[in-house]
């Protein structure tokens, strides 16, 4: 089984966060592991605290994972600190950590600020040349380019800029726009991955969720092309369950069995 580290932090609700990392990744195929960089009390409708891990003590996590079980892939989430990352690029660089996907968390789907505005540039500057892949919203893309994103076209201009001040690729996710949920992947090249935006309100989540299956697909030898495709239709299935478990939530309506269908190797049949 090939293995996959989540580097991010927890969600007391589950929805987000760590424990979507590990269950995306279960059920992707891989072995998930984690190295928390903060505690969070938050559920869906927003954030109340957060408790930060020291730096020493997320770099002994980091060491345990890559000196016992190296992973083939990691996703970055929720990294609040300039201290803590300059950690995870310190440790990541001495182990050579390869397929590394980069989520910039900035602000929780609630609105709530998730990280300290001097991290974002120490982020760019040290984690982004580094990453196979960096996956931001439109909001995100839009502080990362300084651009207004209003269209397809001004998508476009955006994963330009970021890809060219910061060179590596970038998928700019479309979710937060009126009428799709296509994304727009350009790594020298332009690609869109049409998504049909599915109503269900509960979204929260679902970034971490998307760039934890496009690492467990790189972790299992897929390109980035169709890790991308193989983590949207994943991502695109979940939401199609409809289960709600917010406050006064009905039953489900759907009962959609997704265990093993994301789960084989390239070359399988799903």
């Amino acid at each position: 089984m090939k293995t996959a580290l989540s580097i991010a932090g927890s969600d007391s609700c589950g929805g987000a966060g760590i424990q979507a990392d590990i269950k995306t990744m279960t059920m992707n195929g891989v072995y998930a592991m984690t190295c928390v960089t903060a505690l969070t009390a938050q559920n869906t409708t927003g954030v109340r605290s957060i408790l930060e891990s020291t730096p020493s003590f997320l770099k002994d996590q980091l060491d345990a994972v890559f000196e016992d079980i190296f992973p083939d892939a990691v996703k970055i989430g929720m990294v609040s600190s300039p201290e803590l990352i300059k950690v995870i690029a310190d440790r990541l660089s001495f182990y050579g950590a390869k397929n590394i996907v980069v989520d910039p968390v900035m602000v929780a789907t609630s609105g709530s600020s998730l990280m300290k505005s001097e991290a974002v540039s120490v982020m760019t500057s040290l984690l982004f040349p580094m990453a196979s892949l960096i996956t931001p919203n439109i909001p995100e893309a839009e502080v990362l380019s300084g651009l207004k994103i209003a269209s397809v076209s001004d998508m476009e201009a955006a994963a330009r800029k970021i890809r060219a001040e910061y060179g590596c690729p970038v998928l700019l996710k479309g979710g937060h726009s009126i009428n799709d949920a296509d994304d727009l992947l350009f790594d020298g090249t332009l690609c869109l991955f049409e998504g049909k935006r599915i109503d269900n309100p509960n979204s929260h989540g679902t970034g971490c969720t998307l760039s934890s299956a496009i690492a467990s697909n790189l972790a299992k030898g897929f390109s980035l092309h169709e890790s991308i495709s193989r983590a949207k239709e994943y991502i695109s299935c979940a939401l199609a369950a409809g289960l709600d478990l917010g406050k006064g939530a009905g039953p489900m309506e759907h009962n959609f069995d997704l265990t093993g269908r994301f789960a084989e190797k390239p070359g399988q049949e799903a």
